[in-house]
């Protein structure tokens, strides 16, 4: 499903050289949920940039079923993330002027798709939220901003999930449910998920933890067979 091949990402500032990520290779199977933790400015969120196609490798390759994103263009990778990847932001990354239902039929009506408000209708009713459809994103709480921009992520039923610090911004309640829906949904749509967090006991609950550190991954945890 996922798959680096050597993969590395190197930056130039002020003349330096910054090695975020350094030869990396790693394959994730189709419905796995997989936890990335490590320190701030380990690379996290720029490992997750690259498995969407927003950044591009200085080195390497990420697959995603076979298709090499190194090889697509902007449009193609566009498509790509239209029809396959769902992003969940830990800054939710709602449109202020739109309402949660609008928020979520975005994808769909900007694909041409139908049936956009009924889907989306769907998902916010599937997210506890269809009575709060009509509401923008000011008079949502963060915990309903982030179940918003959840529907967002799924409501074109993406076969791959990316989730950045998806609880870093909630309060301990709020993030535990949040978790409890996103590995819920995850689980029920058999959706492979990637989760980029802090959070031990979020991270836990994945069938793998991978920690970054010195542009390095390595496997902390994984369930066993049996779990």
């Amino acid at each position: 499903m996922i798959k680096l091949e050597t993969l590395s990402m190197h930056y130039d500032t002020g003349g330096a050289r910054v090695e975020v990520l350094n030869n990396l290779d790693l394959q994730i199977r189709a419905g796995e949920h997989v936890a990335v933790s490590g320190p701030s400015g380990s690379g996290k969120t720029t490992l997750l940039l690259l498995l969407a196609g927003l950044e591009r490798p200085t080195e390497g390759s990420v697959r995603i079923d076979g298709i090499a994103l190194d090889a697509l263009d902007r449009d193609q990778l566009a498509d790509l993330r239209r029809d396959r990847v769902g992003i969940v932001f830990q800054s939710f990354h709602l449109v202020p002027s739109l309402t949660a239902i609008e928020n979520v039929a975005l994808p769909l009506e900007i694909a041409g798709k139908p049936d956009a408000r009924r889907k989306s209708h769907a998902l916010l009713e599937e997210v506890g939220l269809d009575g709060r459809a009509s509401h923008y994103p000011s008079q949502l709480s963060g915990g309903e901003q982030q179940r918003v921009a959840i529907a967002r992520a799924l409501v074109h039923s993406p076969s791959i999930l990316l989730a950045d610090e998806p609880t870093g911004n909630l309060d301990d309640h709020t993030g535990k449910a949040i978790g409890d829906l996103l590995f819920d949904v995850a689980a029920r749509t058999e959706t492979t998920m990637v989760l980029v967090t802090h959070n031990t006991t979020l991270a836990h609950r994945c069938d793998r933890v991978l920690r970054l550190q010195d542009g390095q991954l390595h496997e902390v945890a994984a369930k066993s067979a049996s779990a």
